[in-house]
């Protein structure tokens, strides 16, 4: 997390607010939501149609590139599109800069080539080089910046400000670590963060959909307020039904709501998903996290044996996922299994998961339970 915050310093997708007319807009949106809704052979005929179509405006590059950010945004541990992604991005630089040697004050392709910048600075930071991370970050800024003053009008820049506003403010409190780094930047607003983000989800043009996700996360992480997080997040999720992404967003919201069954039935539909292969859907972490809120939710009913398969999955996952440290989702999943022995009458079973406890790493009040439990049984 203290990863993902630093990377959104660095004001990410930046989008152009003066497009070819209608037709253009139309097609270029088009696009975008084939993008968020992992239809990426369509978004990539979309795209290199405007590319065909208007061969001097750098939509078309920079929105291919987008295509395999969101592949590598779905699961960040694989590392097999970083290469295409970061040559596509220095295509959208390299005419961005051949169209600004003719003028200089070309709007789109200063908005285009902050852009393909900023988000040349996420993966940089996904990637942990912080240096090039940061340098991305100051050279992407005032270059949006400038094509903002030529065009103020833009709903869309909004997002990038927004985002900076609002995480410059939050970060030095948050994560004393990356307060000195900031010394680079300017000071942040959070209020105005989110009223520049608010601004740009209600009404942009290209850019609605990620302010609507970064105000989801924000609300979530930093302003405790699910049921503003979930407002955001039931738009994107209907708009993109297929984007794992925002899909374990919303169940995560309802956990956090107390809405465990309505949590189960999302991860429910995640697993349906990714028995049907659906892009995204079958990524290991998805599944483990998926077993786990479905089993918990089981639990909590009192249907103990279906509580036992799911969590019994997401422990035999977590083994697999879990290579330097045991994580919280294995840690209390082999708890409630000794709980759910234990209530089922299984007393040597219940009392191999609470002994396994006492050799993983403390998580919450994990080894004093266990302790609790191996004296006295547990009793539902």
């Amino acid at each position: 997390m203290k990863k993902y915050i630093f990377i959104c310093l660095l004001l990410i997708l930046p989008v152009s607010a003066r497009a070819q007319g209608a037709q253009f807009d139309s097609v270029a949106i088009k696009g975008i939501k084939e993008i968020y809704n992992m239809q990426f052979a369509d978004a990539e005929t979309t795209f290199r149609k405007i590319i065909s179509d208007y061969p001097d405006h750098p939509a078309g590059r920079f929105f291919l590139a987008m295509i395999d950010w969101w592949k590598i945004l779905v699961d960040p541990d694989v590392e097999s599109y970083d290469d295409l992604f970061f040559k596509k991005l220095e295509d959208v630089i390299y005419q961005c800069n051949g169209l600004l040697d003719k003028k200089p004050d070309n709007v789109d392709a200063l908005f285009f080539k902050g852009g393909a910048i900023g988000f040349r600075g996420r993966l940089h930071g996904f990637r942990e080089s912080w240096i090039k991370s940061a340098d991305d970050g100051r050279e992407a800024l005032p270059i949006v910046e400038r094509a903002a003053k030529l065009d103020p009008k833009n709903q869309d820049v909004q997002l990038g400000f927004g985002i900076y506003n609002y995480y410059a403010a939050v970060i030095p409190n948050e994560f004393p670590l990356i307060k000195p780094l900031m010394i680079f930047f300017p000071k942040g607003d959070k209020q105005k963060g989110i009223e520049q983000l608010t601004n740009t989800a209600m009404h942009g043009k290209y850019a609605k959909y990620e302010a609507r996700y970064f105000l989801m996360t924000l609300y979530f992480n930093y302003e405790n307020n699910p049921y503003n997080a979930g407002e955001y997040a039931k738009l994107l999720t209907v708009d993109f039904p297929d984007n794992p992404v925002f899909e374990k967003w919303m169940g995560r919201i309802e956990i956090k709501k107390g809405n465990y069954a309505g949590c189960a039935a999302i991860f429910s539909d995640v697993l349906k998903k990714a028995e049907k292969n659906y892009f995204g859907y079958n990524n290991i972490k998805n599944l483990r996290e998926a077993d786990y809120y479905i089993g918990v939710n089981a639990k909590n009913d009192k249907k103990l044996d279906s509580a036992k398969v799911f969590l019994q999955k997401c422990v035999d996952l977590s083994r697999q996922i879990d290579k330097n440290e045991d994580s919280g989702f294995q840690i209390n999943a082999v708890l409630y299994l000794g709980m759910i022995n234990d209530a089922l009458g299984n007393r040597d079973k219940a009392k191999e998961y609470y002994n396994r406890l006492l050799d993983m790493k403390e998580y919450g009040s994990s080894k004093s339970l266990a302790k609790q439990y191996l004296e006295n049984p547990y009793k539902e």
